[in-house]
């Protein structure tokens, strides 16, 4: 008797970016084929009505590429490769995990290519995710300031979890453990400030309001200015999609042309994601960098 083939439906989300995707029938390697080309066409894909226990989540991020941990984030005992995102319903005017626009630890040498976010359990209402094309905003720019960015590199810190931890002692969700106050988080990374994308040879803009400092060569105050301008430009509407979950969703996101946030608006309510990263490669420029080493 013959297995019943998969089937993939693909409906756009948003004019920008983004698709919903039902699957019918078990991940085949057609039906994945067909999921990472999604990937590459859509840069956001929400599939629905999955039943994913974390081991099931990491062999299915498995397919994608080898594993990436986020640092300083603690992850499951029984699963050291997933990460539970909670929010419990008692815990209110708590700042959440991702609770601004990024792209998932840019400081890394090699930051995540995807990430993958299964829905336990979720809010009646609120508690959805952003998402920003930034191919569609680098292209949006104008020749003059393509041609400035296609040659500088930013330079990205863990900062966050570093010896000044967040700003303001804002209060931070007791459900997730994050580590602060380590030193090695302070250090700058430089990476292109516009990079091209492996799989489509794209440009994107890469930069995000959490992790990145500076312009390489410049200080904090002088570059302030055009990453004021480049975050706001970054995340104009028409740029934009919106993920609202339900149970038993799976997103999967490119971190390497895609900015996302977690909306934050869900108090009195549970909230019970499981989370995954896929290892990414180290972000090519434009063009190529002249190296200072003599």
């Amino acid at each position: 008797m013959s297995t019943p083939r998969a089937r993939v439906e693909i409906r756009p989300m948003a004019g920008s970016l983004g698709a919903d995707i039902d699957l019918t029938g078990p991940v085949d390697d057609d039906s994945f084929a067909a999921i990472r080309q999604a990937l590459h066409d859509h840069l956001v894909i929400h599939l629905h009505g999955l039943e994913l226990a974390p081991e099931g989540l990491v062999a299915l991020s498995r397919r994608f590429g080898p594993i990436s941990r986020a640092p300083y984030i603690k992850h499951m005992d029984e699963h050291p490769d997933v990460v539970a995102v909670k929010k419990a319903a008692d815990e209110r005017k708590v700042s959440t995990f991702g609770n601004a626009w990024h792209s998932d630890f840019s400081f890394l040498d090699q930051p995540p290519m995807a990430s993958l976010l299964y829905a336990s359990h979720v809010p009646t209402h609120g508690g959805d995710t952003l998402f920003a094309n930034m191919y569609a905003a680098y292209d949006a720019l104008s020749d003059g300031m393509k041609r400035l960015l296609d040659g500088l590199d930013a330079l990205h810190s863990g900062k966050p979890y570093g010896t000044g931890g967040i700003p303001g002692n804002v209060a931070v969700s007791r459900s997730i453990g994050i580590e602060r106050n380590r030193p090695e988080a302070d250090r700058e990374i430089p990476h292109p400030v516009v990079r091209v994308h492996p799989g489509t040879g794209r440009k994107a803009l890469f930069i995000n309001s959490i992790y990145t400092q500076r312009f390489d060569g410049m200080t904090a105050e002088e570059s302030k200015p055009l990453l004021d301008f480049l975050y706001a430009h970054a995340i104009r509407p028409e740029f934009t999609c919106r993920l609202r979950w339900t149970a038993h969703d799976l997103a999967i996101w490119d971190n390497r042309c895609t900015l996302h946030y977690a909306v934050n608006d869900y108090d009195g309510q549970d909230r019970l994601l499981y989370r995954t990263m896929v290892q990414g490669e180290r972000p090519v420029p434009v063009t190529p960098r002249v190296s200072s080493m003599v």
